[in-house]
């Protein structure tokens, strides 16, 4: 089979959780949160990683990571402005050679390697894979402040990562978008409008984003109770 890569977005302006700190060096259980979701990809394992930060946050990312980019093939590259152009800059990062892609979002500490393991084997199999689980809460659309439609819960899915895709169709995706300007919220969005079929793999409740200082606070708890490992 052909090589895995990784390719990581951490280039978010971390507006939610306030401070000056990128979200993804906050320290989780003694590590920074980026690292957590770097190590999650190398359990996989992958061949290499490909970790797209904010630019003038390169040296920052290095120095905390130090230890781990001396041991493993990690590279650190400059991301664009919106998360879709990061990711686009990592998948020019990428060396030749390399046929299938996990995206996984570098906040997402919490993800369990057999699930990753599980996303790209079905990426190799169908083309396009992604974590989620089922959607407990009532969804509503609303129009303002008033309720325009509930949709069916049990047809809805929470959508997480990593994402696993074939190179080619990834980049063909990003291509597309780049044509008609379309930025989506996750990369299989992009890969969906292409008319592709993205295969569901049920993932994990504890899968969080750290997005908000009590997502931090869940994830700490979360690993103090042994519910990741």
């Amino acid at each position: 089979m052909g090589s895995a890569y990784a390719v990581i977005p951490a280039a978010g302006r971390s507006t939610r959780m306030g401070g000056t700190v990128s979200k993804q060096l906050l320290p989780l259980a003694g590590r920074p949160v980026v690292e957590h979701s770097l190590r999650a990809m190398l359990a996989v394992p992958v061949d290499g990683i490909v970790l797209v930060v904010a630019p003038g946050q390169e040296d920052a990312f290095a120095s905390a990571l130090g230890p781990l980019l001396r041991q493993e093939n990690i590279r650190i590259v400059r991301g664009g402005a919106t998360r879709r152009l990061s990711v686009r800059q990592g998948l020019a990062a990428l060396p030749a050679g390399v046929e299938v892609v996990l995206v996984h979002d570098g906040a997402r500490p919490l993800v369990r390697p057999e699930r990753a393991r599980e996303v790209l084997r079905e990426a190799r199999r169908w083309g396009a894979s992604v974590l989620a689980v089922p959607v407990k809460d009532t969804i509503k659309v609303a129009a303002g402040e008033t309720v325009r439609e509930t949709l069916p819960r049990d047809e809805l899915w929470q959508v997480q990562t990593p994402q696993a895709f074939m190179r080619d169709l990834l980049l063909e995706a990003h291509d597309r978008a780049d044509r008609e300007g379309f930025e989506g919220t996750d990369d299989a969005s992009l890969v969906e409008r292409l008319g592709h079929p993205v295969r569901l793999v049920r993932g994990d409740y504890s899968n969080i984003k750290i997005t908000t200082p009590e997502d931090l606070l869940l994830a700490q708890a979360l690993l103090a109770a042994g519910a990741v490992k």
